[in-house]
């Protein structure tokens, strides 16, 4: 997408309405109209309508997304840098508003000719934040920025709000939400990855677990210059969420008006994630989600992928969703990761 239009799209979006509720979130190809009656979706431009619904109903939740007048330039400071095996870590920090820089690590191949694909690595709930993605926790499964940069992508995992070395409080910057500031800086990395001469700005993709899962999905619905998106161990429909209860999503760390507005409870949310993950159509979108997951139940994850399969195909990408469902508990081991990133290499490369 070119950059005025990008603007246009952003600015539209920062400038929304409050959308109808839609009590049947499982029941996508229908919109509501001004007045509240419903129409069925048949084309491309009846389901625009929807999804920009959907959009706003999750602006209702997470806040309005910052208006482009909030970037300054990336300014982008290195201040470490190590020669590894098969590529190159920097350790850095960028602007992504006035007075407020973010931290990350960015890998970048050493074999490379011409521009190369690149990731988003959204990193987990840690303490080390980025350091997760880029190899330096505890556990092998969450290094998806090393080893996909070890397969020839530049990839770059940023620390999500108060994590690893980034402090920042969202809410005395006029944030709603830590998520919406999480997606405000997660796109302001993409505008990094854009930024840089190795890498092919139509080429980029995002990938996550748990927190980084959700995040993944997030900061896609509402940055269309993603063009892949995998989420592992990162969601599932409200109500199969440990029974209804969103106390979990309602913490300063993601959207506190879960609480205070919609009292914790999945029939009150203007959004559900059956609709989010419709929402990414029809850009590929696989979901990598354990049947032994005790964060989010698989059965709410078929639930999603079940309400958006009808959005895919009325848009001609029925094969641009998948799921995955390996037999193990909040991880992501090798077979999964396997299946990720071969999902990742069809997309971005061209590998079938």
């Amino acid at each position: 997408m070119k950059s005025a239009s990008l603007l246009a799209w952003f600015g539209s979006l920062a400038l929304v309405a409050a959308a109808p509720f839609y009590a049947d979130k499982m029941r996508l190809l229908v919109y509501l109209d001004d007045q509240g009656r419903e129409h069925p979706v048949r084309h491309a431009a009846d389901w625009a309508k929807r999804r920009a619904h959907i959009l706003e109903n999750m602006q209702a939740v997470m806040g309005p997304l910052p208006d482009p007048g909030r970037k300054v330039p990336l300014d982008v400071q290195v201040v470490e840098e190590a020669d590894l095996k098969a590529c190159v870590r920097r350790k850095l920090s960028f602007a992504v508003e006035k007075d407020d820089r973010c931290w990350a690590y960015l890998f970048l191949p050493k074999d490379r000719s011409g521009k190369l694909p690149a990731m988003l690595c959204l990193h987990p709930t840690s303490t080390i934040g980025k350091g997760v993605p880029a190899g330096f926790g505890d556990k092998h499964d969450r290094a998806y920025a090393v080893h996909l940069a070890e397969r020839g992508y530049v990839t770059l995992a940023p620390d999500y709000v108060n994590s690893g070395d980034y402090r920042v409080d969202p809410y005395a910057r006029g944030y709603v939400s830590a998520t919406m500031k999480g997606i405000w800086n997660h796109m302001r990395a993409v505008d990094l990855l854009q930024s840089l001469p190795e890498v092919d700005p139509e080429r980029i993709g995002v990938i996550g677990h748990s927190l980084g899962g959700h995040n993944s999905i997030f900061v896609a619905v509402f940055d269309p210059r993603i063009k892949c998106v995998v989420s592992n161990c990162g969601f599932c429909s409200f109500r199969r969420y440990y029974g209804g209860n969103l106390k979990g999503w309602s913490h300063a760390g993601y959207m506190p008006r879960i609480a205070s507005v919609y009292e914790m409870k999945p029939d009150k949310m203007p959004f559900d994630f059956t609709e989010v993950v419709a929402a990414l159509a029809p850009r590929p979108f696989l979901a990598s989600a354990p049947l032994k997951d005790s964060n989010f139940d698989v059965e709410g994850v078929k639930e999603c992928i079940a309400a958006a399969r009808p959005v895919y195909e009325l848009l001609g990408a029925g094969d641009r969703l998948a799921a995955n469902y390996p037999d193990c508990g909040h991880d992501f081991p090798d077979d999964a990761r396997d299946v990720a990133y071969r999902w990742l290499d069809r997309w971005l490369k061209g590998a079938r």
